[in-house]
């Protein structure tokens, strides 16, 4: 029974071309969203480490 698969209308093949262009037009949004998040939170970050923290000579022992 692994060698069938169910036959596909035309129109079967229109709604999932339709679903996976709206998935990836979703996931594309969601992705650049959480790009400008990621970058802006990365922007305030260095300017904190820039302002606030010195960097130590020595290296700590963690």
């Amino acid at each position: 029974m692994n060698d069938y698969k169910l036959k596909t209308t035309k129109i079967e093949k229109k709604v999932v071309d339709t679903y996976k262009k709206i998935e990836n037009g979703a996931v594309s949004g969601y992705q650049a969203v959480e790009d400008a998040v990621v970058g802006t939170y990365q922007k305030i970050e260095d300017k904190f480490v820039e302002k606030f923290l010195d960097k130590k000579d020595t290296p700590s022992e963690e």
